[in-house]
């Protein structure tokens, strides 16, 4: 200002957005999906909203719960149409305590690799490589960290394969066993 003051207007960001777009359109379901949930600072992201997004705090729901917004001062809560969808890659083992956090709060799909989904390619029966790949990953490392399918889903030619081998399947394998050669060579 002309006083050399500061001031931020305020704007509602995209969760917000969804939430009142979802609250006043009631008859139809509305999803956020957060892609690895588990990088973000979830005190950062959602603050005490942590607690409004569980299924009985949610607008109209037995334990409803609203929040004053500490800028707007508008009144908050999500609504039970809203669904949130977070991804999270278990085998990153620095979050486990955000794993556990979360998991007190939220149902939980785990989605195993699937090698049914693949087919053959230049007479490379995928469904086979996967499932032996991940044998051994199983045997070395453990369960969680096998390798999904899709990396070879829409391999369908011999040089799809050969970047999908060379350019991801096989630096993920070298970050696992990481200064282990005996290991990445089994």
């Amino acid at each position: 200002t002309e006083e050399g003051q500061i001031h931020y207007q305020v704007e509602d960001g995209i969760f917000k957005q969804l939430c009142r777009q979802a609250q006043n359109d009631p008859d139809h379901e509305y999803l956020l999906i957060i892609d690895e949930i588990n990088r973000a600072n979830i005190a950062k992201v959602f603050g005490e909203l942590i607690t409004l997004i569980e299924d009985d705090k949610r607008l109209e729901e037995d334990h409803e719960i609203t929040v004053q917004l500490p800028y707007s001062k508008d009144t908050f809560g999500v609504p039970k149409n809203l669904l949130i969808l977070g991804t999270m890659n278990t085998a990153d083992r620095s979050i486990a305590l955000l794993d556990i956090a979360l998991r007190r709060r939220f149902t939980f799909i785990e989605q195993m690799p699937d090698p049914t989904l693949l087919s053959s390619v230049a007479d490379v029966d995928l469904r086979q490589l996967l499932t032996q790949l991940n044998c051994r990953i199983v045997a070395l490392l453990g369960r969680d960290y096998q390798i999904g399918h899709s990396y070879l889903m829409g391999v369908d030619s011999p040089e799809a394969l050969h970047f999908a081998w060379y350019r991801q399947i096989i630096p993920l394998l070298q970050e696992y066993f990481y200064n282990d050669w005996a290991r990445l060579k089994a």
